[in-house]
Parts: C-alpha cells; sequence; structure tokens
C-alpha cells in the first residue's frame, strides 16, 4: 500500500461522510466540521483494513441512477400496495419465485435481496448455498415469468454493469 492510501483510504467515501455528518447534524460550526473531518477520515481508515478487493463498484454514475431507480420503485410500490390491501383481498395471488441469478459475488447479491425486500410487496427469503437462486415471496403474482424478468432487468442487470461482475 501506498502512502496516498495509507493517508487517503478512501477519498470517495471521505466526502461523502463528511457531507453527511454536515447534513444529518445541521451544524456548520468549526467544531463540528473539525469533528466530521476526524470522522470522514477515520471510518474509512478503519474500514479500508477489513475491506476486501472483491465487488468495488466500477461505474458510480449507474450507483446513482440506480438508487434512483429504487426510490421511484419504493414510492410507486408503496401506492401499488395499499391499493391491493384497500381492495379485494381475493384478487390477491401470493407466492414464492426462484430467480436464477447472474450473480455470484456476495455483496451484489445482498444489494439484490435488500432492494428487493427495501420495495413493498415483496421480500427475499433465502439465497440458495450455491449463489444459483435468490427466493423471493411477492404479495401478488399473476405472472411469475414477468416478475421474474422485471427483477432481473430492473435491478440485477444493472447491479452487473456497476460491480463489473
Amino acid at each position: 500500500m501506498d502512502i496516498k492510501h495509507s493517508l487517503w483510504p478512501s477519498p470517495f467515501n471521505f466526502a461523502l461522510l463528511l457531507v453527511v455528518w454536515i447534513l444529518l447534524t445541521n451544524s456548520f460550526s468549526v467544531g463540528n466540521l473539525l469533528l466530521a473531518v476526524v470522522l470522514a477520515w477515520f471510518i474509512p481508515f478503519l474500514v479500508s483494513r477489513i475491506q476486501s478487493d472483491t465487488s468495488r463498484v466500477k461505474k458510480p454514475g449507474k450507483a446513482v441512477r440506480y438508487v434512483m431507480v429504487l426510490l421511484y420503485d419504493i414510492i410507486v410500490s408503496n401506492i401499488v400496495v395499499a391499493r391491493q390491501i384497500l381492495g379485494s383481498a381475493h384478487k390477491l395471488q401470493p407466492g414464492f419465485i426462484e430467480i436464477p441469478l447472474d450473480l455470484r459475488e456476495p455483496l451484489p447479491i445482498t444489494l439484490l435481496a435488500s432492494t428487493i425486500s427495501l420495495t413493498p410487496g415483496t421480500v427475499s427469503t433465502e439465497v440458495s448455498k450455491d449463489r444459483q437462486c435468490l427466493f423471493v415471496h411477492a404479495l401478488n403474482v399473476p405472472d411469475e415469468a414477468a416478475l421474474i424478468a422485471q427483477i432481473k432487468s430492473r435491478y440485477e442487470a444493472p447491479l452487473k454493469e456497476i460491480f463489473g461482475c
């Protein structure tokens, strides 16, 4: 490890943590700014020693777009689920589906499972031991193949691009 990386283990994380700390505390005093600098340096420095080289973000721009799509989907899914719950319960077709995975690394798979669980109406239940399949419960599954295709194109494909896998 060269001297630059030992002093600044993650410049992106440093800047992100600095801004987040200032926004969370809602204080731009000298003392708070100094504390933000110390925390924003120390946390990535501490974490860099335990991080592996696998699953690094290769395309941060795509990651930002992914988060925006996810936020949009969470809002839309809340509305859809509210309508489904307030409507006729016997119109719902809940079910478990098995999604074959193209992802193999633990972090992208975890992010996919978390994305599915964050989106109302679906929850990830398990990843197969061989990381070949993700099992998901959905509140309404009128077309299993369409739901699998939607999850793979809307979430898994972008994660593959983001992490270059």
